[in-house]
C-alpha cells in the first residue's frame, strides 16, 4: 500500500517544483526588459570609461545606463547646488530648454536618436541628494 502513496508523493513534488520553476521564470521576463542591442551596451560601456566627467562648469556626468530597451539613463551632478537653497524648479526649466536642443544637435547622440531612444537624465546635488528629472523622447527631437 506505501508503494502508490509514495509515488503519488514524488509526483506532487515534482509538479509543484516545475510550477515554481515556471512561475519564477515567468516574473523573471515580465519584469526585466533586456536591452538587446550590442552596439548600444558597448556605446554606453565607453561613455563611462570616463566617468565621472566634468562636461561643462558646474555639471559632472556621473554614469551612463540603459535601465531597459530603447532607453538610456544619465546620471548627473550639479556640483554647486544645494537642494535646500536651490530654486529647483527654476534650474530645472533651463537645464530642460537647453537639453532639448543638445539632444537634436549633438553628434555623439545620434547612434541614439537614430535609434529611437529615450534619454532620461536625473540630476543630484552637490551632497548626491536628488533634484529632479527630465525625460526626452523621439517624439521631442525628431
Amino acid at each position: 500500500m506505501q508503494q502508490p502513496t509514495k509515488k503519488k508523493n514524488s509526483t506532487i513534488l515534482i509538479v509543484c517544483a516545475i510550477a515554481a520553476l515556471l512561475l519564477a521564470l515567468i516574473a523573471y521576463c515580465s519584469f526585466k526588459e533586456p536591452v538587446t542591442d550590442k552596439e548600444m551596451i558597448e556605446l554606453v560601456e565607453k561613455y563611462n570609461e570616463n566617468c565621472p566627467l566634468t562636461i561643462q562648469e558646474g555639471i559632472r556626468l556621473d554614469n551612463v545606463t540603459l535601465p531597459k530597451d530603447k532607453v538610456v539613463q544619465y546620471n548627473l551632478t550639479l556640483l554647486n547646488v544645494e537642494k535646500e537653497t536651490a530654486e529647483i524648479e527654476v534650474i530645472k526649466r533651463n537645464i530642460e530648454e537647453s537639453l532639448l536642443s543638445t539632444v537634436k544637435a549633438n553628434p555623439g547622440l545620434k547612434a541614439f536618436r537614430d535609434n529611437d531612444f529615450t534619454l532620461i537624465y536625473n540630476y543630484d546635488d552637490k551632497k548626491e541628494n536628488y533634484l529632479f528629472q527630465i525625460t526626452i523622447t523621439p517624439s521631442q527631437y525628431k
